[in-house]
C-alpha cells in the first residue's frame, strides 16, 4: 500500500527518515517527555527500534505513527498517528491514536491539530469504525487532548506492560466512533 502522508495548517505528517532518529532519541531520553511511560528513559537502541517499526508499518499498510514536522521550519517535533497495540490489552482488537512531542513544542496545540488529521485519515481513508486512546491515569495533558478530540472516557484498566503496583499501571481508556466523529466534524464545519 502507498504511504499515506498529509498536512494540517501548521504540520506535516510523513514517513520517518534517518534524520529523525537523533531528535527522536533525544526526546525519548527526556524524563519530562517520558514521565508517564515505563521505563522512563528509552535507550537509543530502543528508540531506533521504534522508528524501524513505524517505518515498516507505513511501508506495509500505509499508516502508523507518523513523524511530525512543522511546515514553517521542517523541524521534526515528534510523532502522531494510528497503531495497533502490541500488548495484550483487555479491549483488543482495536486501532489506537497516539502522540509524543518534544517538550519544546508543548502547549501550542500541535498534538490536537495533528491528531484530528490522523482521525480523519482513520475514519475517511481507512474506514475504521472506532479509534481508541489510552494513557496512564495521572497523565492529565494527554487526557485533555483526548477530550478535545471528542473522545469519550470508557473506564480504566491495568496496563500489562507496567509492573504490578507501579504508579502508572492504571490507565484510562477513551473511545471515538466514526458516527460520533462525523457528528462532531459536522458541528465544527469540517
Amino acid at each position: 500500500m502507498a504511504a499515506i502522508e498529509f498536512q494540517t495548517a501548521r504540520l506535516r505528517l510523513r514517513q520517518w527518515c534517518d534524520a529523525d532518529r537523533a531528535p527522536f532519541a533525544a526526546m525519548n531520553a527526556d524524563p519530562r517527555v517520558r514521565e508517564f511511560f515505563y521505563p522512563t528513559i528509552l535507550p537509543r537502541a530502543d528508540s531506533d527500534r521504534m522508528v524501524d517499526v513505524c517505518q515498516a508499518h507505513i511501508e506495509q499498510r500505509g499508516w502508523s505513527f507518523w513523524a511530525v514536522e512543522t511546515l514553517a521550519t521542517r523541524q521534526f517535533i515528534g510523532f502522531v498517528g494510528l497503531g495497533v497495540p502490541s500488548h495484550a490489552l483487555p479491549f483488543l482488537p482495536c486501532v489506537e491514536i497516539g502522540w509524543r512531542l518534544a517538550q519544546a513544542h508543548w502547549g501550542r496545540g500541535y498534538a490536537t491539530e495533528a491528531a484530528r488529521a490522523a482521525l480523519q485519515v482513520g475514519f475517511e481513508q481507512l474506514a475504521l469504525d472506532e479509534i481508541v486512546a489510552f494513557t496512564a491515569a495521572p497523565n492529565l495533558r494527554s487526557s485533555a487532548v483526548m477530550a478535545k478530540l471528542g473522545m469519550q472516557p470508557d473506564g480504566r484498566f491495568e496496563h500489562p506492560a507496567m509492573p504490578v503496583g507501579h504508579a502508572l499501571r492504571e490507565h484510562l481508556l477513551y473511545r471515538l466512533s466514526r458516527e460520533r466523529w462525523q457528528a462532531l466534524s459536522a458541528q465544527q464545519g469540517q
